[in-house]
Order: C-alpha cells, then sequence, then structure tokens
C-alpha cells in the first residue's frame, strides 16, 4: 500500500485540473508511482510522475502522454487515444494559464485574415493560445534546420513573417495546428495577405503551391474517412 498522497495544489485552477485528471486515472488503474515508473524503465521516474500530479507544476507533455499511456485499463476502450486528447488539452490549459504573457480570448480565426500584419498577430495569438511554448521546444518539435529558434523569437515578437510556406507550416504544426484543412486554411491567409503586400509577395506561387497541396491532402483524408465509414455500414449491414 502506497503512502497517501498530499492534497492538490490548487493556487492555479488549470494546474490542479490536470493534475485531477492524472490522479483519477492513477487510482483508476490502482497504481502506485512506482509501479508506473517501473512499468516504464524508470523513464518517467517515480518522482516525475508524482510531481506531475501535484498541481505545483505543468510537466511535459512527454510526461503527461507516459502517465496516461501507464494508466490505461479497459476503462479507456480500444485504446488511450481519446484519453490523450483530453490530456492535451488540459495541459494546453495549463501552460497557457501559467506561461502566456498576455491574455488570448479564443483561439485565432485564420480565415478573418486580410493583410500581413493581421497573418503575423493571428501567428503570435496561436503561439500565446497553445501556451507560449519557447523556441528551443518548437525546433526540437519541428527538427534540426526546419525552424531555428532565433527565427521563431522573431515571429513570436512579431519582428518577422515566417519566410516561407515550409517555415509557416513548421511553426504552426509546433502551435498544435496539424490537420490539413486546419493548415489549408491559415496558408489560404498568407496568400490573401501577401497579394495585398507587393514588398513580400515574391515568392507568392510557391504559398499557393503548397497551399492548394494541403488542400488536395485534406479533400483525400476527407475522402478515406468517408469510405472507412461506409465499408463499416456494409459490413454491419451484411
Amino acid at each position: 500500500m502506497g503512502r497517501s498522497e498530499n492534497p492538490v495544489d490548487r493556487a492555479v485552477p488549470e494546474r490542479a485540473q490536470l493534475a485531477d485528471f492524472l490522479r483519477d486515472r492513477k487510482n483508476t488503474a490502482g497504481l502506485t508511482y512506482r509501479q508506473m515508473a517501473k512499468a516504464v524503465g524508470g523513464q518517467p521516474s517515480e518522482a516525475t510522475f508524482e510531481r506531475a500530479a501535484s498541481g505545483a507544476i505543468v510537466p511535459s507533455m512527454e510526461t503527461v502522454r507516459m502517465f496516461i499511456i501507464t494508466t490505461t485499463t479497459e476503462r479507456d476502450g480500444l485504446g488511450p487515444q481519446f484519453a490523450l486528447i483530453s490530456g492535451r488539452e488540459l495541459w494546453i490549459r495549463a501552460r497557457r494559464a501559467t506561461r502566456a504573457p498576455y491574455y488570448v480570448r479564443r483561439a485565432p480565426d485564420p480565415t478573418l485574415i486580410s493583410d500581413t500584419a493581421g497573418f503575423l498577430r493571428a501567428l503570435r495569438h496561436q503561439h500565446v493560445w497553445i501556451g507560449y511554448p519557447t523556441p528551443g521546444e518548437m525546433e526540437r518539435m519541428s527538427g534540426p534546420g526546419v525552424l531555428p529558434r532565433t527565427t521563431t523569437r522573431r515571429i513570436i515578437d512579431g519582428d518577422a513573417l515566417p519566410v516561407d510556406p515550409q517555415q509557416a507550416i513548421a511553426f504552426l504544426k509546433a502551435c498544435y495546428v496539424t490537420d490539413e484543412a486546419e493548415l489549408a486554411s491559415w496558408l489560404a491567409a498568407a496568400v490573401r495577405s501577401l497579394r495585398e503586400d507587393p514588398a513580400r509577395s515574391k515568392n507568392l506561387d510557391k504559398w499557393m503551391k503548397f497551399h492548394q497541396e494541403l488542400v488536395q491532402q485534406a479533400e483525400s483524408k476527407d475522402l478515406a474517412t468517408v469510405t472507412a465509414l461506409r465499408e463499416k455500414e456494409d459490413k454491419r449491414a451484411a
């Protein structure tokens, strides 16, 4: 029997909500932090798991992910996918509450962007909305050379736009915009903005090409989803 835990630190409500979510999973699984750490070979450690569910800190997303996977039970049905989505949303809220330098009421809507100033402002608001990751974190998420931290810092500070569509996509993906249709909407906003800014529109054809490719990817994904659902319904009817 493990020792009793300290109460969740509720100084920051969003951190406490994440901690409650993690503790509920641990208690449902009937595991101790030591057992959880042993199950993953000590990475994360017992102490790291315990701190993650304390409410006193915002753990890394990787720790949250491992916490959820380690505490997966039959209650999760087909697996931890839905719990991972919930955990990430709670983690983002906690990060936003503790790290964002200013308040953003909602995620930016790229369909409302009409000029380059608005596009840059929306990128900055998206960065705040998902919890203000550091340039170093974003660089690691994007891979070597794709999103240099110096460039990311200039975008975050409002001093520069992404130099090309690849860099814009990397920035957005590091801000958890990963769906092809959403990315296509952002690139459509970039194309609209650049058309109205001749000084920055020399690579417009490249932006348009990437936008069209994302639209096609989104349409293919939607078609595949519809086809899979129809096949599932046909099997049920047979």
